[in-house]
């Protein structure tokens, strides 16, 4: 029989109290995560040094230099989105946000499917961070481009560079899994440490690049370097995709909310900054590189993106030293990207809901962390840069394939909300309350209809632009139709496996999440915190 859902008006401490409660779930995992901390989490999941530099090219290649338009564009719209998951993350801050947000709203059943869509969509988004690491280390050093030696072609979507892509990729996958079961202290600090690297990067690139024009900011109301021809609607919406992969993950602060100190009132907030500052930082770092570039026609940048900007621009030493704070942002990023997936699928776990979940739900004494979790995510997203070792597409479908079951998932959370919001249109919809220091708890009030409803269109259409089957994302061979519309073919194998595993088990009937309905009989979300008896 599950509990009550239990408030949280106090910080329950550090440790794992035995004891506490926390929305009916015992306190195992240890609160190591400070606000500085729950905002890394967020803005290295985004992290714009890893993406911008990664994908830079590929949004140039498709859209020429007018495709920086579609970055506000795709902000605005991320935006709408944060707005939501805040609201939420301030009543139910709770490990497995996604799934236990669209639980609530919508039945288990739903949410059972969005929480399966969010982890297999998290760890092919972990393999596609740790491949931007090829994106990074040969141009500090020649000798990273292990396959084919120092002089092969480094570059993700040639043979030799996705290859050593690969390579790289579970080299690092080791690391920050090693990082990950050491504890969430250690998470904490490195994410923390990645994000200071980062923002200073981002700073120093901005500030040194625009010192470095060769054009004037007014390049960006044109496609120069666009390599297509008739009209640029569709070269337009593809090469949004750069940016439709890089504003995403700004929820990793509501997976670690059951670590993190006052998470009602921090939690919200820490979403918003890393979307905001992330967005700001984004597009300065993209006016910055289109002005510096020494050229926009001659290929060389759709190649080798901003990376080639530093090197040609900046010269070896000071490029190289740039490029460093890069690669530590590759690392805090496929770091944040993990314990994510981890967090979600350990949340999943300790409801019975997945396979092996007494194991999967298991949090170590010690560390305050589920290691199983965290290795089988690693091992997860190494398996799928191996299996596509020999495929030059590696790069570009998998950073599209994920990031289209990541909106996916979220349509699983805002649709619902939405229909929440309708129905109880009269009473609020979501409940009112007060976080840890008594203030209100943060809400959109009148606006939040208007602003869930655009969230949810905005959602869809970039759902099917991301998993429409283009052949220069899914096919770089030009002729195997199952690559090309590999996207609707592995949601729809994803869906049928967990159908495959979820219907016969009843786990619809079985899964009982602890926590008492969404309706406004539930406890008030400022009564004081109750301890109970383990």
């Amino acid at each position: 029989m599950s509990r009550p859902e239990l408030p949280l008006a106090q910080d329950p401490g550090d440790g794992a109290t035995t004891g506490h409660y926390l929305f009916g779930y015992q306190q195992e995992l240890h609160r190591g995560v400070g606000s500085f901390a729950s905002f890394a989490a967020g803005f290295s999941f985004v992290s714009i040094l890893t993406t911008v530099f990664q994908l830079f090219g590929l949004g140039f290649g498709l859209g020429g230099a007018a495709f920086f338009w579609t970055w506000p564009l795709v902000f605005a719209g991320q935006l709408l989105v944060a707005l939501c998951f805040a609201e939420l993350a301030a009543r139910w801050p709770i490990s497995g946000a996604i799934y236990q947000w669209s639980s609530r709203l919508a039945g288990t059943t739903t949410g059972w499917f969005v929480g399966w869509i969010m982890i297999i969509g998290q760890i092919l988004t972990v393999a596609a961070a740790a491949i931007a690491a090829q994106a990074v280390l040969p141009g500090i050093w020649s000798g990273f481009q292990i396959v084919g030696g120092p002089g092969a072609d480094p570059s993700v979507g040639s043979p030799t560079g996705a290859q050593n892509a690969v390579l790289l990729g579970c080299v690092l996958l080791v690391i920050t899994t090693v990082v990950n079961i050491l504890g969430i202290r250690q998470m904490a600090a490195a994410t923390s440490f990645g994000v200071t690297v980062e923002i200073i990067g981002v700073l120093a690139l901005v500030l040194i690049l625009f010192f470095l024009p060769e054009r004037s900011p007014q390049v960006v109301d044109h496609p120069t370097g666009w390599a297509g021809h008739g009209g640029y609607v569709g070269a337009f919406l593809a090469s949004s995709l750069m940016a439709a992969y890089v504003m995403v993950g700004f929820d990793s602060a509501g997976e670690l909310a059951e670590e993190t100190h006052r998470p009602r009132r921090t939690t919200p907030r820490t979403i918003l900054r890393a979307l905001i500052t992330s967005g700001v930082g984004g597009a300065l770092l993209i006016l910055s590189g289109l002005m510096a570039a020494r050229s926009l026609t001659d290929g060389k940048l759709a190649a080798g993106g901003l990376s080639w900007v530093l090197t040609d621009r900046l010269g070896g030493v000071l490029g190289r030293l740039l490029l460093c704070c890069v690669a530590v942002a590759v690392f805090a990023c496929t770091l944040a990207v993990q314990t994510s997936g981890a967090r979600m699928m350990y949340s999943m776990a300790r409801e019975g809901a997945l396979p092996f979940h007494r194991r999967l739900g298991k949090v170590s004494a010690r560390t305050g962390t589920p290691i199983t979790t965290s290795v089988v995510v690693g091992v997860g997203a190494a398996i799928a840069l191996v299996v596509n070792i020999r495929q030059a597409a590696v790069f570009t479908a998998l950073s599209s394939l994920c990031i289209a079951l990541l909106y996916l998932a979220y349509l699983g959370v805002t649709v619902p909300l939405l229909v929440t919001r309708i129905r109880r249109r009269g009473s609020g919809g979501l409940p009112a309350g007060v976080d840890e220091t008594g203030r209100p708890l943060f809400s959109l009030g009148r606006w939040g209809v208007a602003v869930n409803a655009l969230a949810v269109l905005y959602q869809a259409g970039m759902t099917v632009n991301l998993i429409w089957p283009r052949a220069e994302i899914y096919d770089l061979t030009g002729g195997t139709w199952w690559l090309r519309w590999s996207a609707p073919l592995f949601i729809g194998l994803s869906l049928a496996a967990g159908a495959g595993y979820f219907l016969p088990r009843r786990l619809h009937r079985r899964i009982e999440l602890r926590h008492v309905p969404h309706t406004h009989t539930e406890p008030p979300l400022d009564a004081p915190a109750v301890a109970e008896p383990a």
